[in-house]
């Protein structure tokens, strides 16, 4: 049932979109036929042991930690005598609590995968305002273009040039690239302070393509949604704490830097060692916009996971290092990934599909680097 409401939901982004965008076309029955098999082994997974896809109250101490690793230290420098030191090292905790928010909590609201109720859904994804962030450019962004058109140059923002990176093999080659094996640690720093400015290009963007008009949704109000979030977002982080505490206005920014760097930087590393490492492919369209592929064979081509039996990660991360069983049933909540991992595993192993996987967190880290640092010297793939 899930991974048939996945498939509605690419028809649903394809005619929302109302433009040329890449099909994909099963070259056989026999990728059709995996397709089926592993809905329904999924499927009877569920059905077998009574339980719901959805999330259960291990979530509600998720979403708390989260939320409290996020909240508490920036209410704490109001009510407590704190030296700078300490502030500092509240700053990284808030900044850990920040990914911690977007990956676990906003991330799975946003995929509607923690509840059977639509609002609550949607008050978890909202949560992405606290990081000052518009939850509708996110959605069209990573629910409608990436997860649609994984790694395809020039369709997955995800993979898209960004200043001195280049994760994409059709990406031009510059200079800069070829030492981004060893800056990238910086650039990611950077993750969540540019979305604070991109969200405006996004949205713009969006609205030029159509998608806004799609969804009957008007262009100045959402502009001016977005620009209120961000506002009042600046406004208690920043200009709260300059005006109540004793600290100045510089070291308020710092702390508040400090924080984004590390929230950034973690968010970053754990998207990119799902797409962009060793073994995962960048498919590229022919001159009809078509991937010689059945979708679902195409997200197991351009997805991996990384360091799955370690559950204090798979924790942390909302089980985002389960990225391919997330790619095909987005609409299940991560505390089942685990399990259903090895029924995904054994069922692309029947039709000779890839699974691709790297078993620690260091070995998907190297691969990444490794993978970047081919990135940076191989001249990019011409276009079908």
């Amino acid at each position: 049932m899930y991974f048939g409401l996945v498939c509605c939901g690419l028809v649903l982004w394809s005619e929302i979109l109302g433009m040329k965008k890449t099909r994909f076309l099963a070259q056989n029955k026999h990728e059709q036929q995996f397709a089926a098999a592993l809905r329904k082994n999924v499927n009877n997974y569920f059905k077998e042991n009574g339980i719901s896809p959805k999330a259960d109250v291990s979530v509600v101490f998720q979403t708390s930690t989260m939320l409290a690793l996020y909240l508490v230290p920036f209410i704490l420098m109001f009510i407590l005598p704190i030296p700078i030191w300490a502030v500092a090292l509240m700053c990284v905790v808030a900044g850990i609590g920040l990914a911690g928010i977007g990956m676990c909590v906003m991330h799975g609201g946003a995929h509607e995968a923690i509840s059977h109720h639509k609002w609550l859904n949607t008050m978890l994804g909202l949560t992405m305002n606290l990081l000052g962030n518009s939850v509708y450019t996110w959605k069209v962004k990573h629910n409608m273009l990436h997860h649609t058109y994984t790694n395809i140059g020039g369709q997955d923002a995800d993979i898209a040039s960004k200043g001195p990176m280049r994760f994409s093999e059709t990406s031009k080659l510059r200079k800069v690239h070829r030492f981004q094996h060893i800056h990238a640690g910086f650039a990611y720093c950077l993750l969540t302070i540019s979305m604070l400015v991109n969200d405006f290009f996004w949205i713009a963007d969006y609205n030029r393509q159509g998608i806004l008009q799609k969804q009957n949704l008007n262009f100045k109000w959402m502009i001016t949604k977005i620009a209120l979030i961000k506002s009042v977002y600046l406004f208690v982080c920043i200009g709260l704490p300059t005006m109540l505490t004793d600290f100045t206005w510089w070291q308020v920014l710092i702390g508040w830097l400090l924080m984004h760097f590390t929230g950034g930087f973690i968010m970053s590393v754990v998207f990119q060692l799902a797409h962009v490492v060793e073994g995962v492919e960048q498919p590229v369209p022919d001159a009809d916009g078509v991937i010689a592929s059945d979708w679902v064979v195409h997200e197991f081509r351009t997805t991996a996971n990384f360091s799955r039996n370690n559950p204090l990660l798979n924790w942390y991360v909302g089980g985002l290092n389960f990225q391919i069983e997330h790619h095909i049933f987005p609409n299940i909540c991560h505390i089942h990934y685990p399990k259903i991992a090895p029924i995904v595993e054994a069922t692309a192993k029947e039709y000779g599909v890839p699974y691709i996987m790297k078993p620690t967190l260091w070995e998907a880290l190297m691969s990444h680097s490794r993978k970047l640092k081919e990135l940076g010297h191989v001249p990019p793939v011409s276009m079908g």
